[in-house]
């Protein structure tokens, strides 16, 4: 059944679609609904968070545990990976509200004709075919081609990103292409600001535009972050570590003669103490502290592992209206009588002025501005109110109250004016005639007189005006004055502005507006950009990071915006989306490195863009507001959404919400995560080298035959109390100054890239025989065992805190680096020397790990050992 051979209701009572029709066409196409996701099952992404490979490794090093009767070691194994496990569940459960948000925004219900009767029904129930009336708030409830309109603006911004609300007139016919940004079509989701209008259902659920957005959304799969790929990695490592450790060990002792059972038991003990059991928790903490400090600077965190992630950003793909620019229309060049002012201050601050040559003016003594403002003033459907010491608050249609703003500066106020004269008359903004008038009469009963007001597209109040006012009164309009006016609205159309002409007539009534106006002045507007942001792209040049504007406006106005903020320079290219179109994936592959400008694009316009610039190996940020952008927010590495400005959805969809929407937040968002990586290695690299240390020295000991060189209580007294808290305490390492003047990393380098591995492998060396030596000298001086073992692990814990000082930076040594720009990690390295100490000369502790206080000799030998590790990492570096 084709939806065309429907008959539609209008204002003279032809009938509607009837109840039997409506059931077969919902049979027909279903639901008017959007994409829905299988909800997660909370068990099933609950036992997802255990798919880890250096989870699994924990749990199987539980499982031993337990088995070898070390169950206060398996106690402590499996409480750090359910406290990971339930950090991760609580923010992959969060992000199965997206779609949830986006049903949201669908109408409840809608004003429809069925039966020949106008009555409200559940938006769900709308069909192809159904007639529905549209009043000012409204929220529209599926795509619809307009059958008549009386004024019908719609705030469209959800959906293209842009802040003019935009008319809606019928094409005549029902027009079933539901296309963005067509004046005939209704899009669901959007909101009617104002009139009224009839319109006929096009298409509903997921063939509506907002539902196409819907299936994208559904459509898109999460993807590891570079955090977690590493950190697999990593696991995989310390997998092969434990198997090598556990069979060269068990080799090694059956080789000497040792009980084949024996040694295989000894060899997985030893492989369990190579496991970093504190690793998963400190990169938790690191990165939950790392979100606290980052909330501080109003940017919020969805999910942890993206801070890290926001380090590798090589290209950020921002959305115009509202995050490079203010959203917020403002006047910024007023031309009346041949003479061209500005006007300072942008967006609804009262703090501005108007000028004439860089010369602030007296309003009132320039007649033809002030006329111009006058009219500006009352011929308009908005208002804005003054509160002192703040900002104006709009209300209405975003150019209206640009220029509302602009006569305030000029202290032309409608409230004021409207005490001496009362509007009697009005011709709404309509698309066939592109303008506006408003009737007011003046004076009292006796000397009343009526002056029309009309503002719109400056080549229709050119054609009605025959008059021009100048400051010696009214003049005729030449062709000359035309032509004149005319290279003054070019002038300022090629600056992006948005061009408005202002004039009046004194008549009784707006019957014939045609012919007879006197021309007063011109306005020219601008979404301008954010000041903030200006230097945020600055910083980002100098980050090596390249912006992209990527914008539903028109390819003049995004070009003008681009080069004001900085983002586009010489030799830049600008795409459209019809350029967009006739272009394969490969092409637009080819040619985004060069491209720093996209206009009139579409939401799935913006989803190739990301792509492309993932193709090129490029870790991509998607900043937005709009549903428009939420696609393309979820399908980068690093989604970015406006907290202030932006939906539901866009949040939600994102991995960083930006509070303040400025683009200054990012960057320091960007400089945090290049922070957080470098930390996170800085932890790593201790903890992987303390833990070689501490195998190495229990393997060299089994294959040099001594006694067993350290306890198993010792060891995870050593993991869990004393590498444990200058771990967490190296991850709130300050960012170094220098982070945002490298280029960014690449995603797909290796967690032990610039030679880590080489240091961590060195360093484990060093801890490993000096600990042995410090062993095996108590031993031959003491022939106490407990003693020696005493020796050796105060020796391994020195080594070990001497060690964290060296891991703070990756170029400077123990001599170098800076030791007051951290005290949280002074304080960790004081409460693990008072943890070793109690562990040493506090009797209950002595039973418990099997020590024995030392005397000043067997101190110094201790110590002496350990400080020899440093000394030995300078001299090889």
């Amino acid at each position: 059944m084709n939806i065309l051979d429907k008959p539609y209701t209008t204002r003279t009572g032809i009938k509607g679609l009837s109840s039997e029709q409506a059931e077969e066409l919902a049979r027909e196409f279903g639901a008017n609904t959007l994409a829905k996701k299988n909800k997660a099952n909370p068990v099933a992404v609950f036992l997802g968070q255990f798919k880890d490979v250096m989870v699994i490794i924990l749990l199987a090093a539980t499982a031993v545990s337990v088995f070898l009767g070390e169950v206060y070691d398996a106690a402590t194994i499996i409480t750090i990976v359910l406290i990971n496990a339930i950090i991760g569940f609580t923010q992959e459960y969060k992000t199965g509200k997206t779609l949830a948000a986006l049903e949201n925004m669908a109408a409840p219900t809608a004003k429809v004709y069925r039966d020949g009767e106008a009555v409200k029904l559940p938006a769900a129930e709308l069909v192809p075919g159904d007639v529905i009336i549209i009043e000012a708030g409204d929220r529209i409830p599926a795509d619809a081609s307009v059958i008549t309109s009386r004024a019908m603006q719609v705030e469209e911004s959800i959906l293209t990103g842009e802040s003019n609300a935009n008319y809606k007139e019928s094409a005549g016919f029902i027009d079933t292409d539901n296309s963005i940004g067509k004046e005939n079509i209704l899009y669901m989701g959007t909101t009617a600001v104002k009139g009224t209008a009839e319109a006929q259902v096009v298409a509903t659920g997921l063939k509506t535009q907002m539902g196409k957005i819907s299936g994208m959304l559904k459509d898109i799969d999460e993807t590891e972050t570079p955090l977690q790929k590493r950190l697999t990695e990593l696991g995989k490592v310390i997998a092969i570590i434990c198997l090598a450790v556990c069979i060269i060990v068990t080799a090694a002792g059956i080789i000497r003669g040792e009980p084949v059972l024996d040694m295989l038991m000894t060899g997985i003990t030893i492989a369990i103490a190579a496991i970093p059991e504190g690793l998963p928790a400190t990169v938790t903490i690191a990165l939950a502290l790392a979100v606290r400090r980052m909330l501080r600077k109003n940017a919020l965190v969805h999910k942890l592992h993206s801070v890290e992630t926001l380090g590798c950003a090589e290209v950020i793909c921002t959305d115009k209206t509202g995050t490079v620019t203010e959203n917020k229309m403002t006047v910024t060049e007023i031309y009346a009588d041949g003479e061209v002012y500005s006007v300072s201050g942008t967006g609804y601050k009262q703090a501005g002025e108007i000028t004439k040559n860089g010369i602030r003016l007296k309003v009132k003594n320039e007649k033809p501005l002030y006329e111009t403002l006058i009219c500006g003033a009352l011929c308009e459907n908005s208002r804005i109110d003054r509160k002192k010491g703040a900002d104006f608050d709009a209300f209405g249609d975003p150019t209206e109250t640009a220029i509302l703003i602009a006569a305030a500066k000029g202290g032309v106020y409608t409230d004021v004016l409207e005490k001496e004269t009362r509007r009697v008359d009005e011709l709404p903004f309509e698309s066939e005639t592109r303008f506006m008038a408003t009737l007011y009469r003046r004076g009292g009963v006796n000397n009343c007189y009526h002056t029309a007001y009309l503002k719109g597209a400056a080549d229709v109040i050119l054609d009605r005006c025959t008059c021009k006012l100048t400051e010696n009164g009214i003049e005729p309009l030449t062709a000359y004055d035309k032509r004149k006016i005319s290279m003054a609205v070019d002038g300022m159309a090629a600056s992006a502005l948005r061009v408005l002409a202002l004039a009046k007539k004194d008549t009784d009534s707006l019957r014939d507006m045609n012919s007879g106006c006197i021309f007063l002045g011109l306005v020219g507007m601008i979404d301008p950009p954010r000041a903030e942001a200006k230097q945020a792209v600055k910083l980002c040049r100098s980050a090596q990071v390249k912006t992209v504007m990527i914008t539903g406006d028109h390819k003049d106005t995004a070009a003008a915006v681009a080069r004001s903020a900085g983002i586009m320079r010489g030799g830049d290219l600008i795409l459209t989306g019809s350029e967009l179109a006739v272009m394969s994936d490969e092409e637009l592959q080819n040619l985004a490195p060069k491209v720093s400008v996209y206009a009139r694009v579409s939401p799935a316009d913006k989803l190739r863009i990301v792509r492309a610039y993932k193709a090129n190996g490029k870790t991509v940020a998607m900043t937005g507001d709009g549903v428009n952008d939420a696609p393309a927010v979820k399908e980068a590495d690093i989604g970015v959404a406006m907290g202030i400005t932006g939906t539901d959805v866009t949040k939600q969809a994102a991995d960083l919400v930006l509070l303040d929407d400025n683009f200054a937040t990012l960057v320091s968002a960007v400089a945090e995560g290049r922070g957080i990586y470098g930390n996170i290695r800085k932890f790593v690299r201790y903890l992987l080298s303390c833990n070689i240390g501490e195998v190495l020295t229990m393997f060299l000991g089994i294959i040099m035959g001594m006694p067993m060189v350290l306890l198993p209580t010792q060891i995870l007294l050593v993991n869990l109390a004393t590498d444990g808290l200058p771990a967490v305490a190296l991850g709130v390492e300050p960012n170094d100054p220098d982070d945002m003047k490298k280029p960014p990393r690449k995603a797909s380098d290796s967690f032990f890239s610039g030679g880590l591995m080489g240091k961590i492998i060195f360093r484990g060396i060093l801890i490993g025989l000096l600990t042995l030596g410090s062993f095996s000298a108590v031993l031959s001086l003491s022939g106490d065992i407990t003693t020696a073992r005493t020796a050796a692990l105060l020796t391994l814990v020195l080594s070990q805190l001497m060690h964290v000082f060296e891991c703070k930076s990756e170029k400077k040594n123990i001599f170098t680096v800076s030791y007051k720009n951290n005290p949280k990690l002074i304080l960790a390295v004081l409460s693990s020397l008072i943890i070793i100490a109690l562990a040493i000369f506090f009797p209950p502790a002595q039973l418990i790990f099997g020590t024995t206080a030392l005397v000043w000799s067997e101190l110094l030998i201790a110590l002496g050992f350990a400080v020899i590790a440093p000394i030995l990492q300078c001299i090889f570096k």
